[in-house]
C-alpha cells in the first residue's frame, strides 16, 4: 500500500472514530448548560425592564425553553442532523451563520499565536541546550519560569500599557482601524498590526513550555547512539544538528503542541475579551452572558472539530518526523 493510500486510510479511520467522540461532547455540554441557572427567556425579560407570567410563558414556548430537557435534546440532535446550528434568539440570525463570521478570526488568531510559541519555543530551548549551565541558559530559564507563572490577561494589560499607550507602536484592541478606508496590501498590514499583540498575549505561556519541552529532548537525543554515529561518519554540525538531533527532538514538542490546541482556544476567550477582538472566544464569553446556550454549544461543537483535525495532522506530520512511526 502507497503512502498516500495509507494517509487516506488514516484520515477516514480517525474521521469515523470522531464522529461519537463529538456526539459525546455535544449531549455532555448540553446537560452541563442545563444546569447553569436561568435561560434566554430570562434575560431578555430582564433587559426589557418588566414581564407578567403570560408573556414569559409565551416567550419560553416560542424559544422551545418550555419543553422537557430530554424533548429539547432530540429537537438539538434533529437539527444536528439537517446541518443547523439553530437560532439565536439574541442576534437574530441562524447560529452556523453568526459563528462563521466569527471563525477565520479566531483561526487567524490562534494560527499566529501557535506560530510563535512553536518558533520561539523551539529556538530558545535549542539555544539552552547548547549553552547549557552556561549565561544563556540560566537567563531563558527564568524568562520561561516567568512566562509560565505570570497570568495571560495580566500580560496582555501591560502589553497594551507598553506598545499601545506608552510608546504608541501597535493598535490596543480590535481586528483592523475603524473606517480607515484601507485596501489591499495596506489592509493586511493592517491587521497584522492589530494581530500581534493578542497573538503573542496568547503564546507566552506556551512559548516558555516548549523551550522547556525541546531543551529536554535535545540533550536527550544528542546522547543517543545514531547521534554518534552520524557524527563519527564525518557529517558536518548543521547536518547532525538539523537531521538527526532537532528533527527527533520535536516528536514530544509537536505531541504536546496537538494537546495543547483545546488550551489554546480556551486562552482565546480571555484574550479576544481583553483586546476586543472579534473572535469565537469572545462570542462564547457573550454568549454565556446572555444565556444564549444554543450560540454556546455551537462554538464549542466547532471547537471540538478543530481540535480532532489539528491532532490528526499532528499524527501525520510525527509520520513525517519519524518514519519509524508507521501511518496505518
Amino acid at each position: 500500500m502507497t503512502t498516500a493510500r495509507r494517509v487516506l486510510k488514516t484520515l477516514v479511520r480517525n474521521g469515523l472514530a470522531a464522529i461519537p467522540t463529538v456526539l459525546a461532547i455535544v449531549i455532555l455540554n448540553f446537560f452541563l448548560l442545563q444546569l447553569a441557572p436561568g435561560d434566554a427567556a430570562d434575560v431578555i425579560a430582564g433587559e426589557s425592564g418588566a414581564a407578567t407570567e403570560e408573556s414569559m410563558r409565551q416567550l419560553r414556548a416560542r424559544l422551545g425553553l418550555d419543553l422537557p430537557v430530554v424533548a429539547q435534546l432530540q429537537a438539538y440532535l434533529s437539527n444536528l442532523a439537517q446541518g443547523s446550528l439553530g437560532f439565536s434568539p439574541r442576534y437574530n440570525m441562524p447560529v452556523a451563520d453568526l459563528i462563521f463570521q466569527r471563525l477565520p478570526q479566531t483561526l487567524m488568531l490562534l494560527g499566529m499565536a501557535l506560530g510563535f510559541a512553536f518558533v520561539l519555543g523551539v529556538t530558545l530551548g535549542t539555544v539552552m541546550a547548547l549553552n547549557a549551565g552556561r549565561w544563556p541558559d540560566r537567563m531563558i530559564s527564568v524568562l520561561t519560569l516567568l512566562l509560565y507563572s505570570v497570568p495571560g490577561f495580566w500580560i496582555g494589560l501591560m502589553l497594551i500599557v507598553l506598545f499601545s499607550i506608552k510608546l504608541g507602536w501597535l493598535p490596543s484592541g480590535g481586528a483592523e482601524t475603524i473606517a480607515s478606508g484601507f485596501t489591499g496590501l495596506d489592509l493586511v498590514l493592517d491587521r497584522l498590526r492589530h494581530m500581534i499583540l493578542p497573538s503573542l498575549t496568547l503564546s507566552l505561556f506556551f512559548i516558555a513550555v516548549y523551550a522547556r519541552l525541546t531543551r529536554a529532548a535535545v540533550m536527550e537525543v544528542a546522547e543517543q547512539d545514531f547521534v554518534r554515529t552520524a557524527r563519527a561518519k564525518g557529517l558536518s554540525g548543521f547536518t547532525v544538528g538539523f537531521r538527526h538531533v532537532l528533527r527527533n527532538a520535536l516528536l514530544p514538542v509537536t505531541t504536546l503542541a496537538g494537546m495543547h490546541i483545546g488550551g489554546v482556544l480556551g486562552g482565546a476567550v480571555v484574550v479576544e475579551t481583553v483586546f476586543s477582538w472579534p473572535g469565537l472566544g469572545r462570542l462564547a464569553f457573550e454568549a454565556v452572558l446572555r444565556r444564549d446556550y444554543n450560540v454556546l454549544l455551537g462554538v464549542l461543537l466547532l471547537s471540538s472539530f478543530v481540535v480532532i483535525i489539528a491532532n490528526m495532522l499532528v499524527d501525520l506530520l510525527q509520520a513525517w518526523l519519524d518514519p519509524r512511526i508507521e501511518v496505518r
